[in-house]
């Protein structure tokens, strides 16, 4: 069975990846429809590092809407796209340069909305971050969004 949508169609190589999944370094490990959770890795590179050498929290708290996200809209119709809403992370340790693991889940979902979960742990597994966000779920906008280019 061929999955469609720019989620699958960008995974299964068919389309690029999305200009910002570069340049954060997104790569699939696993994904589970079915149970709606996701495992993705980061490449966390010298460019994202603050004063003190540690990663800067605007990119981990990318990389956590860049695991949440696609635990739900790899479950959505072709057209179908969800736009986080809200976004809260909790910065629980630094991260260094390196590979990054995010893990994310779709905690609950509705007709119209998203419940999200996940965490970003570094690669001796300790947790660096982890978050909560909501996603608005909107029939057709990827197809209207093609039409009005």
């Amino acid at each position: 069975m061929q999955r469609e949508g720019p989620f699958w169609d960008a995974i299964e190589g068919r389309a690029p990846m999305p200009p910002a999944a570069v340049t954060l370094g997104w790569e699939l490990i696993s994904i589970s429809e079915e149970d709606a959770t996701i495992e993705v890795a980061f490449t966390a590179s010298e460019a994202f590092v603050n004063p003190a050498g540690f990663i800067q929290g605007g990119f981990l708290a990318a990389m956590l809407d860049d695991t949440l996200g696609p635990a739900l809209v790899a479950s959505l119709s072709p057209g179908d796209f969800a736009p986080t809403t809200d976004l809260h992370v909790q910065f629980l340790r630094p991260a260094r340069p390196g590979r990054l693991l995010g893990r994310g889940r779709v905690v609950r979902r509705g007709r119209d909305i998203g419940f999200l979960a996940g965490e970003l742990v570094d690669e001796d597994g300790a947790l660096v971050a982890v978050a909560t966000a909501t996603a608005q779920i909107r029939s057709g906008m990827l197809t209207r969004s093609e039409k009005a280019v």
